[in-house]
């Protein structure tokens, strides 16, 4: 009996290793080298923008300073409160316009054409495009990227002023008033002289009324200052209009680009 079992036993654990070496065990792990992170495609360098200032030839009579008002009519609606002051004070001014603008404020235009001894009109640029010729961004504003581009934003500003029956412009100034040096030779090769600022005056329109009028009331001989003669909501232009009755207060003298000599760097006048 002892042997039966003995047998059956042995039988049972012959069987089962044979089964067990028919089974194919499990394919090993192939190991290799591990392949190297993709490395993302260096991004392109920034470009490096200037803001260029300008000055413009100083009276040197005390008590009696020469500055150019510049305002910027960017996009939106003319803010009669600049407007009006300016005229009602006989204050001349330059204006750097858009084409957009232009389209949507054909009663502005009229009363520039109307007072030609106040008004120097000059080219802001077509879409409000900062005169960049490399792709960034500009306080978010995409900049033209090419110079092709840059070309267009300016030729393009300059058409759409003389369609106006605006005389043709001399000077320019792009959008964010930043720019690369490229930029600034191509925009001297079409001829134009680059307005740069030495008084920030309203901060792009965002400064409250208090600030922005002790901002343009302190230029002093020699300055140019820059503001925004679009945003009829804001509060600034409140306080652009006191600061122009402020500075005339003081004998200040007004004078537009075009009747005056001025250096600006960054070759953007030379």
């Amino acid at each position: 009996m002892n042997r039966i079992l003995l047998a059956s036993a042995f039988l049972l654990i012959s069987i089962s290793a044979a089964f067990a070496d028919g089974i194919p065990s499990a394919a090993p792990t192939a190991v290799g080298p591990v392949p190297a992170a993709v490395s993302p495609a260096p991004k392109a360098p920034a470009p490096k923008l200037v803001e260029p200032h300008l000055h413009i030839a100083r009276s040197n009579l005390a008590g009696h300073a020469r500055i150019a008002l510049t305002f910027d009519a960017c996009m939106g609606q003319a803010d009669e409160r600049i407007l009006s002051t300016l005229v009602r004070e006989h204050i001349p001014a330059t204006i750097f316009v858009t084409a957009r603008w232009l389209k949507r404020n054909p009663a502005a235009v009229a009363v520039f054409l109307q007072n030609p001894d106040l008004f120097e009109l000059e080219n802001h640029g077509q879409n409000h495009i900062p005169a960049v010729d490399t792709p960034t961004l500009i306080y978010g504003i995409a900049s033209a990227g090419s110079p092709q581009a840059v070309l267009q934003e300016v030729e393009g500003g300059a058409a759409a002023m003389v369609a106006a029956g605006i005389p043709a412009p001399h000077w320019f100034r792009g959008s964010t008033a930043k720019y690369d040096l490229s930029a600034i030779g191509e925009i001297r090769a079409m001829g134009y002289r680059i307005a740069g600022y030495s008084v920030n005056g309203d901060g792009g329109s965002l400064l409250g009324a208090v600030i922005t009028e002790k901002r343009i009331a302190s230029a002093k001989d020699g300055d140019v200052v820059i503001s925004h003669i679009n945003q009829p909501t804001h509060a600034a232009g409140e306080g652009v209009a006191k600061a122009l009755v402020d500075l005339k207060a003081k004998g200040t003298e007004f004078v537009r680009l075009q009747d005056v000599e001025d250096t600006g760097d960054d070759k953007t006048t030379e």
